[in-house]
């Protein structure tokens, strides 16, 4: 089941790359974007060493930044950071798909990251996009919730969170095989945002 996810998970969390970032547009006044000052990182380990990586897609994403127009109206000199996890003891995946760079518009950055997977091949929203704060946090984290047809017959439930600041803007989706078949109403949004924000203070770290 989890190889089963890992590879809907992979197909669904990339696709806002081809989706949103490498768009052809005009660019933005350079005066407008703030510093670079933090970057996007893909540890051995997250969540307390719960989720072990198993694919670091990085490079080739970064490939492909670098070969197609990029739309720089947002963002400046981005960089991708795109990794798969995996964890015996939980028995789930998550999948890091993001960037670090000079994001004039975080709000923009966040709502593009959650258009791209809601309208990937096979993909429906089942739970429309909503902020939430996880306690203790000043950081905005948008969760949805879409589902995905599986080889075989049947639907799986993926909860997709992201957030984004002037520097790393990432999505961050966690599947379990008893999540997936949960009713997309049953999952549980406020503790996918604070998962997700244990992520970013794990893979959020500054240039110097």
């Amino acid at each position: 089941m989890v190889i089963v996810m890992a590879s809907i998970i992979g197909l669904l969390a990339f696709g806002w790359f081809a989706a949103d970032v490498l768009r052809p547009g005009g660019g933005g006044g350079g005066a407008a974007y703030p510093a670079a000052e933090y970057r996007l990182t893909a540890p051995r380990t997250l969540l307390d060493g719960k989720y072990e990586l198993a694919d670091d897609q990085s490079a080739q994403r970064q490939k492909e930044l670098e070969s197609s127009p990029v739309d720089e109206t947002d963002i400046r000199d981005p960089q991708a950071t795109v990794a798969q996890y995996t964890s015996a003891s939980e028995g789930g995946v998550l999948v890091l798909s993001g960037m670090h760079g000079r994001i004039r518009n975080p709000d923009t950055a966040r709502e593009k990251m959650l258009d791209g997977a809601a309208t990937a091949d096979g993909a429906t929203l089942a739970v429309p996009a909503k902020d939430v704060t996880p306690a203790g946090s000043d950081v905005t984290v948008t969760c949805q919730v879409v589902t995905m047809a599986q080889d075989g017959g049947g639907t799986a439930s993926l909860p997709i969170c992201a957030w984004a600041d002037e520097n790393t803007s990432a999505s961050v989706t966690v599947v379990t095989a008893a999540t997936s078949t949960k009713s997309p109403q049953d999952i549980d949004l406020e503790a996918a945002a604070e998962m997700t924000t244990q992520v970013r203070e794990q893979v959020r770290k500054p240039l110097s």
